[in-house]
């Protein structure tokens, strides 16, 4: 008996030497995880990845990340990018859009900017620019792929999650076809989400042929924040 403890306890000590130890898998037993969570809101808030494809358009603009979310809240706002007037104010929504948007929110605007209650996480950080002919250019798709998992990780007690515009919805609804049918289809989303057509001027003709919107989704939508907001 004594013989077969020293030899066990050879094997395992064998085991941990070449890391080879992976109870928890072979078990079935989740893998550990940890407890601890990285910031990465200073690193972001530095980022330069799009210095020169920033630099080369109509506004020649430095990148100017836009960073509004932080543990602890329940609401998520995944929108597009910044407009012109965010980057300046550095503050998200910051223009008639947002006003509009807190009218189908239905909440006020220290609600809305309560980063322990509402994170605003867009595809893209920064203002992407205007090309030649002024138009807004679309969010880089390497600032998603970059930063967007780790950001959606730093809020893990999100429980209503707000879409806004073809670019957010693409990345978070499968199967995603276009923005009317994935804002009529709200009943069929996953809990929790609903998507939003962008609350810009430019979607007042969109809101004047599709008036559902405003008599079946909004009351619905502001409900549920009501429900997340207030528990």
């Amino acid at each position: 008996m004594i013989g077969r403890v020293k030899l066990i306890s050879k094997c395992l000590e064998t085991m941990v030497k070449h890391h080879r130890v992976t109870a928890p898998f072979e078990t079935g037993a989740p893998p550990l995880r940890s407890t601890t969570m990285t910031d990465i809101r200073p690193e972001l808030s530095q980022c330069t990845l799009c210095a020169d494809r920033f630099a080369a358009t109509a506004t020649g603009h430095r990148p100017n990340p836009v960073v509004w979310f932080q543990p602890g809240a329940r609401l998520l706002i995944a929108s597009q990018a910044p407009g012109l007037k965010v980057h300046e104010a550095n503050t998200p929504f910051w223009d008639a859009s947002g006003k509009r948007l807190r009218d189908w929110l239905g909440v006020d605007e220290t609600t809305f900017y309560d980063r322990s209650r509402v994170a605003i996480i867009p595809m893209a950080f920064c203002f992407p620019g205007y090309d030649a002919k002024g138009s807004d250019l679309p969010p880089p798709p390497i600032c998603a792929k970059t930063w967007r998992a780790r950001a959606l990780d730093t809020v893990p007690d999100v429980r209503l999650t707000v879409l806004i515009g073809a670019y957010a919805m693409r990345y978070h609804l499968p199967g995603f076809t276009t923005v009317t049918r994935a804002v009529a289809d709200w009943q069929n989303h996953p809990k929790g989400v609903f998507a939003l057509p962008h609350p810009s001027w430019r979607n007042t003709g969109w809101l004047k042929k599709n008036p559902w919107f405003e008599e079946d989704v909004l009351p619905r939508l502001r409900a549920a924040v009501r429900n997340v907001l207030d528990d």
